[in-house]
Protein backbone atom coordinates (compact mmCIF):
# COMPACT_ATOMS: atom_id res chain seq x y z
CA UNK A 1 0.00 0.00 0.00
CA UNK A 2 1.23 3.36 -0.79
CA UNK A 3 1.93 5.77 1.92
CA UNK A 4 -0.73 8.48 2.57
CA UNK A 5 2.53 11.06 3.43
CA UNK A 6 4.88 12.97 1.36
CA UNK A 7 8.24 11.84 2.54
CA UNK A 8 9.54 14.69 1.63
CA UNK A 9 7.58 16.94 4.27
CA UNK A 10 7.59 14.62 7.44
CA UNK A 11 10.38 16.14 9.18
CA UNK A 12 12.19 20.09 8.60
CA UNK A 13 15.25 20.23 6.46
CA UNK A 14 14.75 16.85 4.70
CA UNK A 15 15.65 15.08 8.15
CA UNK A 16 14.64 10.84 8.44
CA UNK A 17 11.93 10.59 10.57
CA UNK A 18 12.45 8.28 13.63
CA UNK A 19 9.83 5.50 14.06
CA UNK A 20 7.73 7.31 16.50
CA UNK A 21 7.13 10.05 13.72
CA UNK A 22 6.55 7.85 10.61
CA UNK A 23 4.16 6.25 12.78
CA UNK A 24 2.44 9.59 13.76
CA UNK A 25 2.52 10.75 10.02
CA UNK A 26 0.55 7.79 9.01
CA UNK A 27 -2.30 8.54 11.92
CA UNK A 28 -4.51 11.18 9.52
CA UNK A 29 -4.19 8.80 6.82
CA UNK A 30 -5.41 6.01 8.95
CA UNK A 31 -8.32 8.15 10.59
CA UNK A 32 -9.11 9.05 6.84
CA UNK A 33 -9.30 5.70 5.58
CA UNK A 34 -11.17 4.44 8.48
CA UNK A 35 -14.06 6.94 8.58
CA UNK A 36 -14.36 6.07 4.28
CA UNK A 37 -14.70 2.46 5.24
CA UNK A 38 -17.04 3.02 7.74
CA UNK A 39 -19.20 5.27 5.50
CA UNK A 40 -19.13 2.26 2.58
CA UNK A 41 -20.08 -0.23 5.43
CA UNK A 42 -22.93 2.01 6.20
CA UNK A 43 -24.10 2.67 2.89
CA UNK A 44 -23.51 -1.53 2.40
CA UNK A 45 -26.61 -2.11 4.00
CA UNK A 46 -28.83 0.01 1.79
CA UNK A 47 -31.44 -2.82 0.11
CA UNK A 48 -30.83 -1.00 -3.32
CA UNK A 49 -27.29 -1.94 -3.66
CA UNK A 50 -27.28 -4.88 -1.47
CA UNK A 51 -29.70 -6.20 -4.49
CA UNK A 52 -28.02 -4.68 -7.20
CA UNK A 53 -24.90 -6.19 -6.13
CA UNK A 54 -23.19 -3.25 -4.73
CA UNK A 55 -20.72 -4.19 -1.61
CA UNK A 56 -19.14 -1.70 1.13
CA UNK A 57 -15.34 -3.05 -0.70
CA UNK A 58 -16.79 -1.53 -4.16
CA UNK A 59 -18.22 0.90 -2.30
CA UNK A 60 -14.97 2.19 -0.38
CA UNK A 61 -13.16 2.04 -3.33
CA UNK A 62 -15.44 4.43 -5.15
CA UNK A 63 -15.17 6.66 -2.14
CA UNK A 64 -11.20 6.67 -1.68
CA UNK A 65 -11.20 7.50 -5.50
CA UNK A 66 -13.74 10.79 -5.13
CA UNK A 67 -11.51 11.91 -1.82
CA UNK A 68 -8.44 11.07 -3.79
CA UNK A 69 -8.93 12.68 -6.92
CA UNK A 70 -11.00 16.03 -5.09
CA UNK A 71 -10.41 16.84 -1.33
CA UNK A 72 -7.62 15.82 -1.35
CA UNK A 73 -8.69 -11.51 2.15
CA UNK A 74 -10.78 -12.77 3.52
CA UNK A 75 -8.59 -15.16 5.38
CA UNK A 76 -11.63 -17.52 6.33
CA UNK A 77 -9.86 -20.30 4.40
CA UNK A 78 -8.82 -23.93 5.26
CA UNK A 79 -7.07 -26.08 3.43
CA UNK A 80 -10.37 -28.06 2.85
CA UNK A 81 -10.82 -25.08 0.98
CA UNK A 82 -7.70 -25.05 -1.41
CA UNK A 83 -8.76 -28.69 -1.98
CA UNK A 84 -11.94 -27.55 -3.62
CA UNK A 85 -9.88 -24.92 -6.06
CA UNK A 86 -8.01 -28.68 -6.73
CA UNK A 87 -5.70 -29.26 -9.54
CA UNK A 88 -7.37 -27.24 -12.59
CA UNK A 89 -7.13 -24.37 -10.14
CA UNK A 90 -3.27 -24.46 -9.84
CA UNK A 91 -2.98 -25.16 -13.58
CA UNK A 92 -5.04 -22.08 -14.94
CA UNK A 93 -2.81 -19.81 -12.34
CA UNK A 94 -0.20 -21.90 -13.62
CA UNK A 95 -0.96 -20.59 -17.32
CA UNK A 96 -2.37 -17.51 -16.49
CA UNK A 97 0.69 -16.02 -14.72
CA UNK A 98 3.47 -17.72 -17.46
CA UNK A 99 1.27 -16.47 -20.58
CA UNK A 100 1.10 -13.31 -19.65
CA UNK A 101 4.32 -12.42 -18.37
CA UNK A 102 5.75 -13.83 -21.71
CA UNK A 103 3.53 -11.30 -23.31
CA UNK A 104 4.36 -8.84 -21.39
CA UNK A 105 8.18 -9.00 -21.91
CA UNK A 106 7.89 -9.88 -26.00
CA UNK A 107 5.40 -7.00 -26.60
CA UNK A 108 6.96 -4.58 -24.69
CA UNK A 109 10.19 -5.06 -25.97
CA UNK A 110 9.45 -5.82 -29.29
CA UNK A 111 6.18 -4.13 -30.04
CA UNK A 112 6.11 -0.80 -27.92
CA UNK A 113 10.03 -0.89 -28.03
CA UNK A 114 10.06 -0.43 -24.11
CA UNK A 115 13.26 -1.06 -22.24
CA UNK A 116 13.18 -4.80 -20.79
CA UNK A 117 13.14 -4.25 -17.02
CA UNK A 118 9.81 -2.36 -17.61
CA UNK A 119 8.55 -4.61 -19.79
CA UNK A 120 9.26 -7.42 -17.16
CA UNK A 121 7.60 -4.91 -14.19
CA UNK A 122 4.70 -4.37 -16.02
CA UNK A 123 4.54 -8.20 -16.40
CA UNK A 124 5.28 -9.31 -12.84
CA UNK A 125 2.51 -6.96 -11.79
CA UNK A 126 -0.58 -7.81 -14.31
CA UNK A 127 0.42 -11.58 -14.11
CA UNK A 128 0.75 -12.09 -10.08
CA UNK A 129 -0.40 -10.12 -7.41
CA UNK A 130 0.08 -6.51 -8.87
CA UNK A 131 2.16 -3.50 -6.71
CA UNK A 132 3.43 -6.48 -4.38
CA UNK A 133 4.75 -8.86 -7.23
CA UNK A 134 6.20 -4.99 -8.85
CA UNK A 135 8.16 -4.22 -5.19
CA UNK A 136 9.28 -7.90 -5.04
CA UNK A 137 10.44 -8.25 -8.76
CA UNK A 138 12.35 -4.71 -8.76
CA UNK A 139 15.70 -5.83 -7.02
CA UNK A 140 15.40 -9.20 -9.23
CA UNK A 141 15.46 -7.43 -12.36
CA UNK A 142 17.41 -3.99 -11.14
CA UNK A 143 14.58 -2.02 -11.97
CA UNK A 144 15.06 1.85 -10.88
CA UNK A 145 12.70 3.89 -8.87
CA UNK A 146 10.57 5.70 -11.91
CA UNK A 147 10.28 1.98 -14.32
CA UNK A 148 8.85 1.02 -10.74
CA UNK A 149 6.49 3.67 -10.18
CA UNK A 150 5.44 3.44 -13.84
CA UNK A 151 4.56 0.18 -13.23
CA UNK A 152 2.50 0.14 -9.98
CA UNK A 153 0.53 2.89 -12.02
CA UNK A 154 -0.38 0.90 -14.93
CA UNK A 155 -1.44 -2.00 -12.38
CA UNK A 156 -3.50 -0.10 -10.15
CA UNK A 157 -5.23 1.99 -13.03
CA UNK A 158 -6.22 -1.68 -14.51
CA UNK A 159 -6.65 -3.33 -11.45
CA UNK A 160 -9.17 -0.90 -10.53
CA UNK A 161 -11.20 -1.41 -13.82
CA UNK A 162 -11.28 -4.94 -13.04
CA UNK A 163 -13.11 -4.47 -9.96
CA UNK A 164 -16.20 -2.88 -11.83
CA UNK A 165 -15.87 -4.89 -15.12
CA UNK A 166 -15.77 -8.37 -14.10
CA UNK A 167 -19.05 -8.48 -11.94
CA UNK A 168 -21.04 -6.05 -14.74
CA UNK A 169 -19.55 -9.15 -17.38
CA UNK A 170 -20.88 -11.78 -14.92
CA UNK A 171 -24.10 -10.49 -14.28
CA UNK A 172 -24.52 -9.78 -18.05
CA UNK A 173 -23.77 -13.49 -18.79
CA UNK A 174 -25.97 -14.15 -15.88
CA UNK A 175 -28.81 -12.31 -18.22
CA UNK A 176 -27.79 -13.47 -21.62
CA UNK A 177 -26.63 -16.92 -20.63
CA UNK A 178 -23.52 -16.60 -23.37
CA UNK A 179 -21.47 -19.07 -21.66
CA UNK A 180 -22.02 -21.91 -18.90
CA UNK A 181 -20.59 -20.59 -15.53
CA UNK A 182 -21.43 -20.79 -11.89
CA UNK A 183 -19.90 -18.65 -9.07
CA UNK A 184 -17.45 -20.69 -7.77
CA UNK A 185 -16.32 -20.43 -11.67
CA UNK A 186 -16.51 -16.97 -11.76
CA UNK A 187 -14.39 -16.91 -8.76
CA UNK A 188 -11.26 -19.16 -9.94
CA UNK A 189 -11.94 -16.85 -13.13
CA UNK A 190 -11.57 -13.63 -11.29
CA UNK A 191 -8.73 -15.09 -8.73
CA UNK A 192 -6.64 -15.89 -11.71
CA UNK A 193 -6.78 -13.10 -13.79
CA UNK A 194 -7.36 -9.76 -11.39
CA UNK A 195 -4.07 -7.64 -10.08
CA UNK A 196 -4.59 -7.14 -6.12
CA UNK A 197 -5.70 -9.06 -3.74
CA UNK A 198 -8.05 -6.69 -2.25
CA UNK A 199 -9.44 -6.26 -5.86
CA UNK A 200 -9.76 -10.16 -5.83
CA UNK A 201 -12.28 -9.92 -2.85
CA UNK A 202 -14.18 -7.17 -4.23
CA UNK A 203 -14.72 -8.75 -8.13
CA UNK A 204 -15.77 -11.91 -6.00
CA UNK A 205 -17.63 -10.21 -3.12
CA UNK A 206 -19.73 -8.44 -5.50
CA UNK A 207 -21.27 -11.65 -6.86
CA UNK A 208 -21.42 -13.61 -4.16
CA UNK A 209 -19.53 -15.52 -0.89
CA UNK A 210 -18.98 -18.61 -2.60
CA UNK A 211 -17.20 -16.29 -5.56
CA UNK A 212 -15.44 -14.91 -3.21
CA UNK A 213 -13.98 -17.75 -1.47
CA UNK A 214 -12.95 -19.00 -4.62
CA UNK A 215 -11.65 -15.91 -5.85
CA UNK A 216 -9.83 -15.85 -2.57
CA UNK A 217 -8.13 -19.36 -2.41
CA UNK A 218 -7.43 -18.98 -6.27
CA UNK A 219 -5.54 -15.82 -5.99
CA UNK A 220 -3.40 -17.01 -2.87
CA UNK A 221 -2.23 -19.91 -4.85
CA UNK A 222 -1.63 -17.51 -7.30
CA UNK A 223 0.36 -15.10 -5.05
CA UNK A 224 2.41 -18.40 -3.55
CA UNK A 225 3.71 -18.94 -6.61
CA UNK A 226 5.50 -15.45 -6.64
CA UNK A 227 8.55 -17.07 -4.51
CA UNK A 228 9.16 -19.32 -7.67
CA UNK A 229 8.63 -16.79 -9.84
CA UNK A 230 11.26 -14.89 -8.73
CA UNK A 231 13.95 -17.43 -7.98
CA UNK A 232 13.31 -18.90 -11.91
CA UNK A 233 13.47 -15.39 -13.23
CA UNK A 234 16.69 -14.56 -10.82
CA UNK A 235 18.35 -17.10 -12.66
CA UNK A 236 17.65 -16.68 -16.08
CA UNK A 237 18.53 -13.24 -15.62
CA UNK A 238 21.82 -14.33 -14.17
CA UNK A 239 22.75 -15.81 -17.37
CA UNK A 240 21.11 -13.95 -19.61
CA UNK A 241 22.34 -10.14 -19.36
CA UNK A 242 20.30 -7.47 -21.46
CA UNK A 243 23.09 -5.83 -23.68
CA UNK A 244 21.36 -2.20 -23.86
CA UNK A 245 21.46 -1.86 -19.88
CA UNK A 246 24.54 -1.22 -17.98
CA UNK A 247 23.98 -2.90 -14.43
CA UNK A 248 26.32 -1.47 -12.12
CA UNK A 249 27.96 -3.91 -9.82
CA UNK A 250 25.64 -3.36 -6.85
CA UNK A 251 22.63 -3.68 -9.74
CA UNK A 252 23.75 -7.57 -9.86
CA UNK A 253 24.25 -8.40 -6.40
CA UNK A 254 20.63 -6.79 -5.78
CA UNK A 255 19.29 -8.70 -8.76
CA UNK A 256 20.70 -11.31 -7.03
CA UNK A 257 18.62 -11.22 -4.21
CA UNK A 258 15.65 -12.64 -3.64
CA UNK A 259 12.63 -11.22 -2.00
CA UNK A 260 10.25 -13.71 -0.04
CA UNK A 261 6.24 -12.98 -0.11
CA UNK A 262 5.53 -13.52 3.78
CA UNK A 263 2.07 -12.37 3.78
CA UNK A 264 1.70 -15.80 1.26
CA UNK A 265 3.39 -17.71 4.26
CA UNK A 266 1.49 -16.06 6.73
CA UNK A 267 -1.76 -17.20 4.79
CA UNK A 268 -0.96 -20.27 4.89
CA UNK A 269 -0.30 -20.77 8.36
CA UNK A 270 -3.99 -18.71 9.54
CA UNK A 271 -5.34 -21.23 6.55
CA UNK A 272 -4.05 -23.91 8.98
CA UNK A 273 -4.42 -23.03 11.83
CA UNK A 274 -8.24 -22.68 10.91
CA UNK A 275 -8.24 -25.84 9.63
CA UNK A 276 -7.69 -27.31 12.87
CA UNK A 277 -10.89 -25.89 14.03
CA UNK A 278 -10.05 -25.04 17.27
CA UNK A 279 -10.67 -21.36 17.56
CA UNK A 280 -14.48 -20.34 19.10
CA UNK A 281 -16.55 -19.63 16.85
CA UNK A 282 -17.16 -15.99 19.12
CA UNK A 283 -13.38 -15.19 18.20
CA UNK A 284 -14.05 -15.93 14.44
CA UNK A 285 -17.09 -13.79 14.00
CA UNK A 286 -15.43 -10.87 16.00
CA UNK A 287 -12.02 -11.97 13.15
CA UNK A 288 -14.41 -11.79 10.68
CA UNK A 289 -16.11 -8.64 11.53
CA UNK A 290 -12.59 -7.31 12.18
CA UNK A 291 -11.26 -7.95 8.81
CA UNK A 292 -14.60 -6.49 7.14
CA UNK A 293 -13.28 -3.14 8.57
CA UNK A 294 -9.39 -3.41 7.91
CA UNK A 295 -10.19 -4.33 4.06
CA UNK A 296 -12.73 -1.73 3.80
CA UNK A 297 -9.85 0.50 5.00
CA UNK A 298 -7.88 -0.83 2.72
CA UNK A 299 -10.15 -0.52 -0.34
CA UNK A 300 -10.59 3.33 0.68
CA UNK A 301 -6.71 3.65 0.75
CA UNK A 302 -6.55 1.95 -2.53
CA UNK A 303 -9.17 4.35 -3.99
CA UNK A 304 -7.71 7.37 -2.35
CA UNK A 305 -3.87 6.52 -4.00
CA UNK A 306 -5.40 5.73 -7.22
CA UNK A 307 -4.64 9.57 -9.02
CA UNK A 308 -5.88 10.52 -12.22
CA UNK A 309 -2.53 11.95 -12.38
CA UNK A 310 -1.16 8.31 -12.21
CA UNK A 311 -2.37 8.36 -15.95
CA UNK A 312 -0.26 11.02 -17.50
CA UNK A 313 2.85 10.21 -15.47
CA UNK A 314 2.59 6.17 -16.66
CA UNK A 315 2.90 7.52 -20.43
CA UNK A 316 1.23 5.83 -23.57
CA UNK A 317 3.38 3.08 -24.00
CA UNK A 318 3.17 1.58 -20.77
CA UNK A 319 -0.43 2.23 -20.50
CA UNK A 320 -0.79 0.19 -24.15
CA UNK A 321 1.16 -2.53 -22.26
CA UNK A 322 -1.15 -2.71 -19.37
CA UNK A 323 -3.89 -2.37 -21.75
CA UNK A 324 -3.02 -5.30 -23.64
CA UNK A 325 -2.13 -7.62 -20.79
CA UNK A 326 -5.35 -6.65 -19.38
CA UNK A 327 -7.44 -7.76 -22.94
CA UNK A 328 -5.46 -10.69 -22.58
CA UNK A 329 -6.29 -11.54 -19.02
CA UNK A 330 -10.11 -11.08 -19.49
CA UNK A 331 -10.22 -12.76 -23.27
CA UNK A 332 -7.06 -15.27 -23.03
CA UNK A 333 -8.07 -16.10 -19.13
CA UNK A 334 -11.57 -16.66 -19.71
CA UNK A 335 -9.80 -19.58 -22.89
CA UNK A 336 -7.15 -20.92 -20.74
CA UNK A 337 -10.06 -21.36 -17.55
CA UNK A 338 -12.32 -22.83 -19.91
CA UNK A 339 -9.71 -25.54 -21.54
CA UNK A 340 -8.55 -26.56 -18.07
CA UNK A 341 -11.82 -26.95 -16.65
CA UNK A 342 -12.33 -29.04 -18.94
CA UNK A 343 -9.54 -31.12 -19.21
CA UNK A 344 -10.05 -31.55 -15.32
CA UNK A 345 -13.28 -32.57 -15.25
Amino acid sequence: MIPLTNPGFDSPAGRRPNRWEGAINRLPGIALVGTLAIMAIELGKVGWLQANGISALTIAIVLGMIVGNTLYPRLRLTFQDIANVGLAGVAIDACVLSSTFALSWWAGTRLLGLDRRTAMLIGAGSSICGAAAVMAAEPVVGGRAGQVAVAVSTVVVFGTLAIFLYPALYHLNEHFQFLSTSPRAYGIFAGSTVHEVAQVVAAGRAVSDTAANAAVITKMVRVMMLAPFLVILSAYLSRSPDPSEKIASNDTQSARRIVIPWFALGFVAVAALNSLAVLPKTAVGAAVNFDTVILAMAMAALGVTTQVSAIRTAGIKPLALAALLFAWLVLGGAAINAGVSAIFI
